[in-house]
């Protein structure tokens, strides 16, 4: 039988569990303080502190690790590549360590798994980081030749509940044309046409609709301005874009169930932003359907928000008429990481090899 520990680093947690073939019989999530997770220049610098509180969570819960067969960790900001799941190697390990395509906790994930998957020798992988592209050549062109349209997103989320969405449809990934709406902190809409992932927008960078805590895209001409007014700088403007834009900078809140309060207690502008960013979610997904010439099988919708009965409600009343529409609320982060092991470690789907000279 075998037995997977997954980890998954997180901006301001780490998670970690524990599963027998596919079923979780351990779940930890340790929450973090702000000065237990300093570091200078690189994330990586957090290594040690976030490899202890693993291995002591496991040990807390009388976890026998020599039993373990294999480790997956949530994978890193490193170079573009297909989805799917990758042996950690040295070349992996130095994107991580270095941050190829940004500081984030996440890259911790490999580090770390590939030390645990050493000491016990046993193969430690990493399942669809938020660096997959697989975006068609059209998609990428922008107005401007010098800057591309990158593919930034919740890659893990997307790839987990299309699977969850084909099984229920009794069909193929690559059989399919499905739009994904992962709604969190960050929200990104792309659309998988054929077991590819075609076009999503840079769900880190804020691009697409605003969401709890990003601005979204904005016009151009306006944002220029603020750019060089004297009363900003380029941190200040970045943090209104990711961080504190959004529902954050019209509220002051990234947390949809105080909004829903609000808008409970008579507040009319924030029902107004509440039902903006399901109107421009559902405008995302409507667009998206043009990809594929209209030809959409399904449209799921996932991720924290999702909860939000009411608000999913107020995308489906724009968008049903384009497809099914599945709702899988919540990530299953840790679900997808050992999904992604199990299926190499059964012979369903082979590893793959992470090669930087060939990407």
């Amino acid at each position: 039988m075998e037995k997977i520990l997954a980890i998954n680093p997180g901006s301001t947690s780490t998670k970690i569990a524990v599963y027998e073939e596919d079923k979780e019989i351990f779940e930890r999530v340790v929450r973090h303080k702000n000065s237990e997770l300093e570091y200078g220049k690189y994330i990586s610098e957090q290594y040690d502190f976030r490899k202890k509180v693993i291995l002591d969570a496991l040990e807390e819960a009388g976890i026998d690790i020599k039993k373990i067969t294999a480790v997956v960790g949530r994978g890193g900001m490193i170079r573009p590549l297909e989805g799917g799941t990758y042996f950690i190697n040295d070349e992996m390990l130095q994107d991580c360590r270095v941050g190829y395509a940004g500081q984030h906790a996440c890259n911790l994930g490999a580090l770390i798994s590939d030390e645990i998957g050493k000491k016990l020798g046993i193969p430690s992988y990493i399942v669809d980081p938020p660096v997959v592209d697989e975006m068609s050549d059209i998609a990428k062109v922008t107005g401007l030749p010098e800057i591309q349209r990158r593919s930034l997103f919740h890659a893990l989320n997307h790839k987990a509940v299309v699977l969850r969405a084909a099984e229920e449809l009794g069909k193929k990934y690559e059989d399919l044309n499905i739009i994904v709406a992962m709604l969190g902190g960050g929200i990104s809409i792309g659309i998988h046409e054929k077991g590819k992932v075609v076009d999503v927008n840079d769900a880190f960078d804020g691009e697409g609709p605003f969401s709890p805590e990003r601005s979204g895209s904005l016009p151009l001409g306006y944002l220029v301005g603020r750019c060089f007014a004297s009363d900003n700088n380029m941190d200040e403007i970045k943090k209104k874009i990711v961080g504190s834009g959004g529902v954050t900078a019209h509220l002051g809140t990234n947390d949809m169930r105080e909004v829903g309060k609000k808008i409970e207690e008579g507040d009319a502008y924030a029902k107004l932003i509440y039902e903006a960013m399901a109107y421009q979610i559902a405008k995302s997904i409507g667009a998206l359907s043009v990809v594929t010439n209209g030809k959409i099988d399904a449209i799921v919708i996932s991720g924290g928000i999702a909860y939000d009965e009411k608000f999913v409600e107020k995308i489906k009343e724009r968008v049903s008429f384009i497809g099914k529409v599945f709702v899988y609320p919540g990530e299953d982060e840790m679900q997808a990481l050992a999904n992604g092991a199990l299926r190499v470690l059964r012979g369903e789907e082979k590893a793959k090899n992470y090669k930087p000279e060939l990407l």
